[in-house]
């Protein structure tokens, strides 16, 4: 059986590598050997041209996670705290996201992905958590992940996904959802109140978490969008 094509978006960053250092289109490993592992065929997306019109080549899709989604796609003013926005890239994944989602491609958004999906769909988004829940724990230093349990709810997609009610994961986001657009649906929760994952409604498989699956052993997440991808 061939494997499922499964694009994932990416990163455009100055990089340095080897005796050279520029401009480069990158994606964290931890997203291709995941997707690979789960017997899917990764192809890394970036930025460029018009992605949205490669969804009928598709048979999944990953938007990964990233630097904030510019706060003017949603209607407010820059917070002081928001930074690493790439108006390029929230026009790419923007068209990307809406694209997919009317051929009803299989989706997972991860972190800023999820925060994508909201603002594609009219929502809008807390630009600095620590002010709304008073504390670091969703990205305590740069570059350290936070672990801590969300609570999935019972009867959900993302319930079913991992078979359990509870799930410890890896945290590294200052920006959650705030005004959920219409068409999505609150499937897990952090013990703060902060949204952890949505789905979208009267959608086969398209669904979106605030962690990062990636960074942990757990394949599930990416298993089960591969499955559906094969359908």
């Amino acid at each position: 059986m061939s494997r499922p094509v499964i694009g994932i978006t990416c990163y455009v960053e100055p990089a340095r590598f080897t005796v050279w250092e520029t401009t480069t289109a990158l994606l964290p490993y931890d997203y291709v050997d995941h997707v690979a592992r789960a017997g899917g065929q990764p192809v890394i997306l970036p930025p460029a041209g018009d992605p949205a019109t490669l969804v009928d080549r598709l048979d999944g899709l990953i938007l990964a996670g990233g630097g904030d989604v510019g706060p003017e796609r949603y209607g407010q003013e820059p917070h002081e705290r928001t930074g690493y926005v790439r108006p390029f890239r929230d026009d790419a994944e923007l068209g990307l996201v809406r694209a997919a989602l009317e051929r009803d491609l299989p989706f997972l958004g991860v972190c800023r992905g999820m925060q994508i999906l909201n603002v594609a769909l009219g929502g809008g988004l807390h630009q600095h958590l620590p002010d709304v829940v008073g504390h670091q724990g969703h990205a305590p230093a740069p570059g350290d992940y936070g672990r801590m349990p969300v609570r999935l709810a019972p009867g959900s997609l993302t319930s079913k996904v991992f078979g359990t009610e509870t799930v410890d994961v890896a945290h590294y986001h200052h920006q959650a959802v705030d005004l959920l657009a219409e068409g999505l649906t609150v499937t897990a929760h952090a013990e703060d109140g902060t949204v952890e994952a949505v789905e979208v409604e009267d959608h086969p498989f398209a669904l979106a978490v605030q962690w990062h699956p990636e960074t942990d052993d757990e394949p599930a997440l990416f298993e089960a969008l591969v499955r559906h991808a094969r359908r």
